[in-house]
């Protein structure tokens, strides 16, 4: 039996695939698995019974992901769930940068009792007047499952597009229309685009990302567009590129008192993945994760362990460790089955950065007295009986 709790509330249509084994608790302190949103994990005391979180979602920004990580507790997200959403929510940005729609309809809405209506409208609207999307150029930083959607759809909408990712996997080039010009520079992105949308994570690297240096680099009038995470973009620089006239509109999913002070600002509260759509997918996929991990061990879309992937145990024992990055883990590991007399089927062990992951298949039936000699390791993490 496995204890789990949701620290926000998750769809249905996630949970319902738990099976009997699951029991839901509200006790934060005995689950074996944490299903979370939104909620902020930092100031939450990690006990030993916690095995994994998933957040049913892309950012993992409110989950102490390092003392998840020093304590062998593994962290999934739920990349490209709410992709769609994302997207289809950056299309609506782009369009209320490039027209007026926002104060056409104040102005409809202001003149609702003017019998004239239709008549001044003809000599109103020109003050709303805008500027086509077709034709212009636009730069898509970061190209994973949100990225890649929003270059397809600017290249169907026959802009120019222009995309850059140091880190671009074969998958999503592999999804990448044809007629994206991948860029190896953000310089080339600043220099030749009317609009610059950005989704990536945020990182000590990308933080304040967009800022004053990246806006002298830029055209004139330039549209910045942030679904992703509000500091990516420097608020005090952006104030000044606003005030300035170099970024004609800033376009972000995440208003703050200092944003919403600035001029020419269009923010929405954070509804990039706030549909059904995404927040179904979001809770299928992290309660996926979590089956697939305390069922079988395996580890598919963590943000701080590798993905191993063993398949379904069809041994009759199975073990999992957690572990360091460091040399002769695994000859420590053997010995420890080798002393209980215990033959190794099958070992799968991968790495990331200064952590590491194994899962070993024996040939019995597991016992804690192994599980227990194999956590007293230097070095081991989590060691956790599967089967």
């Amino acid at each position: 039996m496995f204890k789990y709790t949701c620290l926000n509330p998750i769809a249905d249509i996630g949970l319902k695939n738990l099976t009997d084994e699951y029991e839901k608790t509200d006790n934060f302190a005995e689950a074996d698995a944490v299903l979370v949103r939104s909620a902020v994990m930092h100031d939450m005391e990690l006990s030993d019974n916690l095995c994994a979180v998933a957040r049913a979602g892309a950012g993992y920004n409110n989950i102490p992901v390092d003392e998840c990580s020093k304590k062998g507790v593994v962290v999934f997200n739920t990349p490209g769930a709410n992709a769609n959403g994302v997207k289809e929510l950056f299309v609506a940005g782009m369009l209320l940068a490039a027209r007026d729609i926002a104060g056409g309809i104040n102005w409809a809405k202001e003149n609702k009792d003017n019998e004239n209506i239709s008549k001044d409208m003809e000599k109103a609207k020109k003050q709303f007047a805008g500027t086509e999307l077709m034709g212009k150029k636009i730069g898509v930083i970061g190209l994973g499952a949100i990225g890649v959607l929003v270059a397809n759809v600017a290249n169907r909408m026959k802009m120019e597009v222009y995309g850059i990712d140091p880190f671009l996997s074969v998958t999503n080039a592999l999804s990448l229309s044809r007629d994206v010009t991948i860029l190896k520079s953000y310089d080339e992105i600043y220099k030749e685009c009317d609009y610059i949308t950005v989704h990536v994570p945020l990182l000590d690297s990308t933080k304040g990302m967009i800022n004053k240096e990246a806006f002298d680099k830029m055209k004139d009038g330039v549209v910045i567009l942030n679904m992703a995470r509000d500091t990516l973009v420097n608020d005090e620089d952006m104030k000044a590129a606003l005030e300035s006239g170099k970024v004609a509109k800033y376009v972000t999913d995440f208003p703050n008192p200092a944003v919403m002070k600035m001029p020419n600002v269009i923010a929405t509260p954070h509804l990039g993945a706030s549909t059904e759509e995404s927040e179904d997918n979001c809770a299928v996929m992290a309660v996926d994760e979590i089956r697939n991990f305390m069922e079988n061990g395996n580890i598919i879309n963590s943000v701080n362990f590798p993905n191993c992937d063993a398949g379904v145990c069809d041994t009759k024992g199975r073990i999992t460790i957690a572990h360091k990055n460091i040399p002769s883990m695994l000859n420590r590991f053997t010995n420890v089955f080798a002393q209980e007399g215990v033959n190794i089927s099958n070992m799968t062990n991968k790495s990331r950065g200064e952590y590491s992951y194994c899962i070993v298949d024996i040939d019995s039936e597991s016992t804690q007295h192994m599980a227990d000699k194999l956590n007293a390791i230097d070095g081991v993490l989590k060691a956790r009986r599967v089967k």
